[in-house]
């Protein structure tokens, strides 16, 4: 089956539901089309690297990290066919129809796991053409055997392992840290992976795949499933930056988190998915999270406490306030609000 091939009664009715907000219609298209995006390359951070020229291999994570807030990177140790697998499984249960996806048990998940679309959006701009799986790494595995259920387990478990090691390599690059450096201590109870489908969008300027947005975690790791849709854009220098899709690599960006407990020295970048007006297009993204006791102090050794941007805060402070902030304005704030200067 064709990637485009699909029954359109798999699609939610992002159309008909939101369809009060599309009197704003006329100031999206004229926003995105005064838009000039192009075409980026990330910087790629070969892991082998780790092993055959650690510090060099190390300083260029870095580097991406402070400039960009992204990177690629290869020899990451994820299999293809296991992120090949993932993919039919992800084609296959998004296929469903969408009556099934919002009250059946699909893979076991509840229906609870699925979400589409943006229900606090106040505005076409805060709507996210889009609809997902959110899967917590301690999701329970159902009963009965089903092995698309043990793939996505499997790349979680790969996932989180890969992104602990490239946390502590960029937490442990920061100005003045050293071995006895105390690093954030990640769970697995808070970490998730989402699959991802954005169908196709009609609007005649297109619409957000997903919309403009930082993350609110540590850090990121992304697979663009299909080497020849893309939608990935970047703020960089001012200017939306689309990323060259290339599905043999990983994509890593840092979270509001990792940019506190930085000082700023790491960014974490605004970023967003532009919806196809043809064709859908899958991605899978991981997220690695602290508990939510966890205390983010940007004024460890590598900074003094007066010159700290911002004031400690834990991980669950953070969610409370963003999810305060999406409920009574429609979008995240994030970071600002916990700025000292």
């Amino acid at each position: 089956m064709e990637e485009h091939d699909y029954d359109s009664n798999s699609n939610p009715p992002l159309m008909s539901t939101y369809k009060h907000l599309f009197v704003e219609q006329h100031r999206l298209d004229m926003d995105m089309g005064a838009i000039d995006v192009d075409e980026c390359e990330l910087p790629v951070i070969d892991l082998a690297g780790l092993m055959e020229a650690e510090q060099v291999c190390r300083a260029d994570m870095v580097r991406a990290a402070s400039e960009w807030g992204f990177f690629q990177v290869t020899n990451h140790g994820v299999p293809q066919a296991l992120l090949r697998e993932l993919h039919d499984a992800q084609v296959a249960v998004f296929r469903r129809p969408f009556q099934e996806k919002v009250t059946e048990r699909l893979l076991g998940f509840s229906p609870e796991s699925y979400r589409w679309g943006t229900p606090t959006a106040k505005c076409l701009e805060q709507l996210s053409w889009s609809e997902a799986y959110h899967i917590p790494m301690t999701t329970p595995r159902p009963s009965t055997s089903i092995r698309a259920r043990a793939v996505i387990e499997e790349v979680s478990r790969a996932m989180y392992e890969l992104a602990q090691k490239l946390a502590e390599i960029l937490m442990r690059g920061l100005p003045g840290a050293g071995e006895g450096e105390t690093m954030v201590t990640t769970r697995e109870e808070t970490c998730f992976l989402r699959l991802n489908r954005y169908p196709p969008c009609a609007m005649a300027m297109g619409g957000f795949g997903l919309c403009p947005h930082t993350d609110s975690d540590l850090l990121t790791i992304v697979h663009q499933q299909q080497g020849t849709v893309g939608g990935l854009q970047l703020l960089k220098g001012g200017r939306w930056v689309a990323v060259k899709p290339s599905p043999s690599t990983l994509i890593v960006n840092v979270g509001d988190l990792l940019q506190a407990w930085s000082n700023d020295v790491y960014k974490s970048v605004e970023h967003r998915v532009m919806a196809n007006a043809t064709l859908e297009r899958f991605s899978m993204a991981f997220f690695l999270c602290p508990s939510y006791h966890t205390l983010i102090i940007p004024s460890s050794s590598h900074v003094h406490d007066d010159d700290a941007h911002y004031r400690s805060f834990t991980f669950g402070e953070y969610r409370k306030q963003i999810m305060e902030d999406v409920r009574s304005t429609g979008r995240k704030i994030g970071l600002h609000r916990f700025r000292t200067r």
